[in-house]
């Protein structure tokens, strides 16, 4: 069955300060589905891209899955993941 998508559903950017990550896990732990820790032991975003003037790796995501980023983002202990509505612009975490 076809279930047409709501245009008017809020995005929202995830970015990744991957350079400032010190490897403690915490994201990976409360979302496994979206981070993992790779070899050098920093997280990657899973499904991401990396910003060419930032250099951090950026994924968008829906307003459905806002909640579960948040948590991952909030227990980041040196704060290098950030969410930011794409619409205004404001950075939530």
């Amino acid at each position: 069955m076809f279930i047409p998508q709501n245009n008017n559903e809020k995005k929202y950017r995830v970015e990744l300060d991957r350079e400032g990550c010190i490897g403690i896990t915490t994201c990976a732990n409360v979302d496994p589905e979206n981070w993992v820790m790779a070899k050098d032991n920093k997280v990657d975003l899973k499904n991401s891209s990396q910003d060419p003037k930032t250099k951090f790796f950026i994924r968008e995501i829906d307003e459905i899955e806002l909640k579960r980023w948040i948590e991952a983002a909030e227990v980041c202990p040196v704060n290098v993941i950030h969410i930011i509505d794409i619409e205004t612009g404001e950075k939530l975490i």
